[in-house]
């Protein structure tokens, strides 16, 4: 079966499509197609499926069943802090309600630093009918995602993925985006390249993949005492780290990619103490693209992460599981883009000792 959109002139609206042209296309009757639409029961399964996807090939506006219900969105401690040392929690937020607002949801937020405050939080969104799902925001504990696995009720990371794919969910592609940043400073002739980062997430582990990626497809080492791991996101750790590298061995690299803009700042703050230049000595390349990136000195080359899309499209799987096509869970990763500013050059020589 398929369904053409009804024709329109060029530089006008088209003619809208109506309830009547989606039961035409399907072969049933106009309340068969009422009733798919709305969820109601005595619609056989395959009937309902076949007028949805009818409905979504024509653009057809469905009336949500979601408007005026709640979305819980469970933020995990590193959520939170991040809110307030940075700003990634910030715009994942804002393109969530912007979108919440647009389909007429309500987003309810809950902290969320244990097992049991989430199984509190699922109890809430189980008995209350108003509560359509449920958001997971930077969560990668087993346990908890366990606990999700089967609710009765949609449930999406955001931030976060499942290893096993029984949730949904949506994250910036992170491999690929730090393989595209590790490409650029090897086509500017970099090949002793740090990798800054602060082990745990699966979401960096993603990023330190990249990074790999990049080296082995230019044929250069992925040398293990590359890696700087630091314990926390602070900018500071991050120049101590550098700063007591280059006391140790010397100058033994020329760029760093940092696995966040914060991380990224304390490499410039660690490789200047030491009175080296950026990017004269050293290039350095973050990852998120936060504002102050713009703002530093010098401006900082970084990875543009689609933070508020990681919110709205979320917010659309979410409402995709409320729809009645069945449909398996997906994980969505949203593409990211070099922002090339003055923290990267072309590579100095270097003699390893």
């Amino acid at each position: 079966m398929t369904v053409k959109p009804l024709p329109g002139k060029r530089g006008k609206k088209s003619k809208r499509v109506r309830l009547e042209d989606i039961a035409e296309a399907c072969g049933v009757s106009l309340s068969t197609a009422s009733r798919a639409l709305a969820g109601e029961k005595g619609v056989r399964p395959e009937v309902r499926q076949q007028v949805l996807e009818a409905a979504k090939l024509a653009n057809y506006v469905i009336p949500t069943a979601v408007a005026g219900q709640k979305v819980i969105l469970a933020a995990s401690s590193a959520a939170m802090i991040d809110y307030v040392r940075n700003q990634f929690t910030l715009y994942v937020l804002e393109g969530l309600k912007e979108r919440g607002q647009a389909l007429g949801l309500e987003i309810v937020t809950r902290p969320i630093a244990d097992r049991a405050e989430e199984l509190n939080i699922l109890k809430e969104a189980r008995e209350d009918p108003q509560v359509a799902g449920l958001l997971f925001l930077t969560i990668d504990d087993e346990g908890m995602l366990a606990a999700t696995r089967g609710f009765d009720k949609p449930v999406v990371l955001l931030n976060g993925d499942d290893p096993f794919m029984r949730l949904s969910s949506v994250t910036p592609c992170n491999r690929s985006s730090a393989r595209l940043a590790a490409d650029h400073l090897i086509e500017l002739g970099h090949e002793r390249i740090l990798f800054l980062m602060r082990p745990g997430r699966r979401t960096i582990e993603r990023r330190y993949e990249g990074w790999q990626d990049a080296l082995r497809h230019r044929g250069l080492p992925v040398d293990a005492g590359l890696v700087v791991p630091v314990e926390d996101w602070l900018p500071e750790l991050a120049a101590q780290a550098i700063a007591t590298r280059i006391e140790a061995r010397g100058l033994d690299f020329t760029a760093v990619l940092a696995a966040g803009d914060s991380l990224a700042v304390g490499a410039m703050m660690g490789v200047q103490q030491q009175g080296y230049s950026v990017p004269g000595d050293v290039s350095v390349v973050g990852m998120d693209d936060l504002p102050q990136a713009a703002f530093l000195n010098p401006p900082l080359t970084t990875m543009h992460i689609p933070m508020r899309e990681i919110g709205s499209v979320a917010l659309d799987l979410l409402r995709d599981s409320l729809s009645g096509l069945p449909m398996p869970p997906r994980r969505v990763e949203l593409a990211c883009h070099l922002v090339e500013r003055a923290s990267t050059g072309p590579c100095r020589p270097i003699s390893i000792v």
